[in-house]
């Protein structure tokens, strides 16, 4: 949908901006402007259906917009997976690397004791020793101060999961997971939506499960976005829930795509669309593989064996 832009008359009076005074716009739809605060009350009542009808408009042209596109590893240049088990967060330097960068480190040098991206070494010593422990709160905490939003998420699941010698504190890992958020973090958004909808360190609280659910899934979190899309199915809003399962589909996930097909087969997805959303599927998925990282994949538990 075009932008719709504001009149240069005051909606209420109608007075223009050639009177010596600056008309502002209504700051929720954009649609009209008024010259006082006076004037948008006086036109509140008469603007309010419309004014409701078009902020819902925008809030879905931002939240089905094509999302961004995937983190990459900073080492091989690839999307990262979809998967977070095959990507390692290094407290050393803060990044995120796939596990497949980090066999070929020990694949071509014998080495696992090193962060393959900026070489510092790991934490000498039995990693789960309280020495190690502290150690590796150290860095993380050092990373958080400088607004790593990676460092403030994996703190936050330290604090979920009783790791790194921490007590568990789930009011505590929803603090970080919602400073993670405003980091950038998609997927602290998502796991702070997950709270709310399961009731874990905060009352059970679903609008805004949603609300950080869809802020998650503009910044490309498929797994919101699948959220997204069962609730919307549950409901009984079958073409929202498709439009989700769409997008969640062409950014590689699985179970999305058997819900497009699924779809399919009962009529309401479009043979196009689902022709165009099954591709989109496939090429996400050669984008993020490569040989080293299936190798990773094939090793059980690769971060804990190296």
């Amino acid at each position: 949908m075009s932008s719709v832009s504001a009149p240069d008359v005051c909606a209420a009076c109608g007075k223009g901006e050639e009177n010596s005074f600056k008309l502002k716009a209504c700051t929720a739809c954009k649609l009209v402007k008024y010259c006082n605060r006076d004037c948008q009350i006086a036109h509140r009542k008469q603007h309010k259906k419309e004014c409701k009808k078009r902020v819902a408009e925008l809030h879905d042209e931002a939240l089905f917009r094509e999302p961004p596109p995937l983190e990459e590893c900073p080492i091989c240049f690839l999307p990262l997976p979809l998967d977070a088990s095959q990507t390692l967060f290094q407290s050393c330097c803060g990044k995120r690397i796939c596990c497949g960068c980090d066999l070929a480190l020990f694949l071509s040098e014998g080495k696992t004791e090193l962060c393959a991206f900026c070489r510092t070494p790991d934490i000498p010593g039995d990693p789960n020793s309280s020495t190690a422990h502290e150690e590796q709160i150290k860095r993380t905490t050092k990373l958080m101060s400088k607004g790593n939003a990676w460092a403030y998420y994996t703190l936050a699941g330290c604090y979920a999961r009783e790791e790194w010698g921490l007590p568990q504190d789930l009011q505590k890992a929803n603090e970080l997971l919602l400073k993670a958020g405003e980091l950038g973090s998609a997927e602290a958004y998502c796991n702070l939506g997950n709270s709310y909808q399961s009731a874990r360190g905060v009352e059970r609280d679903m609008k805004k499960a949603i609300y950080y659910w869809e802020l998650a899934a503009m910044g490309g979190y498929v797994d919101a976005r699948y959220n997204l899309g069962a609730m919307e199915q549950e409901k009984g809003n079958i073409q929202r829930a498709m439009k989700h399962f769409i997008l969640a589909a062409r950014a590689g996930d699985k179970e999305a795509l058997e819900r497009i097909k699924t779809g399919f087969m009962k009529g309401i997805v479009t043979k196009d669309e689902y022709a165009s959303t099954l591709r989109a599927h496939h090429e996400r998925h050669e984008e993020t593989k490569s040989d080293t990282r299936d190798k990773a994949a094939a090793i059980p538990n690769w971060e804990g064996w190296r």
